[in-house]
């Protein structure tokens, strides 16, 4: 399949999106330069869930989407080829929040994130929200216990945006990015906080959206906070 680019804008989501519209998200669809586009919402990583899916759904309307379809897969009773049909029918494809590593065990263990990888190197342009962004993104970190940070593993994610990041953790210092950024061995990550957007484009460059978005580098197994990413 000949690749084309296709944008990737990653939200952090958070408070500043949950009031009334949201300016930001009315600011990446025109980005996109469709009207009224048809969207395809996955809900994975929170089980598909339909109050959810609602609310986004309303959010999304506000700022200019034309019908927003839910492309059901969680459940063992969905059904998986009206899923498809939505998403390779669809303008763009919205990832939504929940569970990193339970979105991506759906997605895997019902293969469609071959899918969402096909549709991407084929200029469909994706939105992340939040554990959605995450999962655009090449990895995530999980611990076996909590309590123990030498529990501290990675398993990777659809690698869409060919970079890492977190979302809206500007509370707990970003510790999440920071360990995972030394279990990779990555030379930089993205810190997304609430309110702000990263958007990748087709070719690679990194714009940030609505707020400065955190840039951290790995210099000798140590983290270093950088100058931030600041809004065009």
């Amino acid at each position: 399949m000949k690749k084309m680019t296709a944008d990737i804008f990653l939200v952090a989501g958070g408070s500043e999106s949950r009031r009334r519209g949201d300016p930001l998200l009315a600011g990446i669809l025109a980005r996109i330069g469709q009207a009224r586009p048809a969207v395809a919402y996955i809900g994975a990583a929170s089980n598909d869930n339909r109050v959810f899916f609602k609310w986004i759904s309303s959010l999304l309307k506000k700022a200019g989407a034309g019908s927003v379809s839910l492309a059901a897969l969680a459940s063992r009773r969905a059904d998986r080829a009206k899923a498809r049909h939505l998403l390779q029918g669809a303008d763009l494809i919205f990832v939504s929040g929940g569970d990193v590593e339970a979105g991506m065990r759906v997605l895997e263990q019902t293969g469609f994130a071959s899918l969402l990888k096909e549709l991407h190197q084929a200029g469909k342009p994706f939105i992340g929200l939040s554990a959605g962004s995450i999962m655009l993104a090449q990895s995530w970190v999980r611990w076996a216990d909590a309590a123990d940070d030498a529990t501290a593993g990675i398993f990777p994610c659809l690698g869409l945006a060919s970079l890492l990041c977190d979302t809206h953790a500007e509370k707990e210092q970003w510790e999440e990015l920071k360990t995972l950024l030394q279990l990779t061995g990555a030379a930089e990550g993205f810190g997304i906080p609430a309110g702000a957007a990263l958007h990748v484009t087709g070719s690679g460059s990194l714009h940030a959206l609505g707020k400065p978005v955190r840039r951290f580098t790995l210099e000798k197994k140590l983290v270093k906070m950088r100058n931030d990413l600041q809004p065009d």
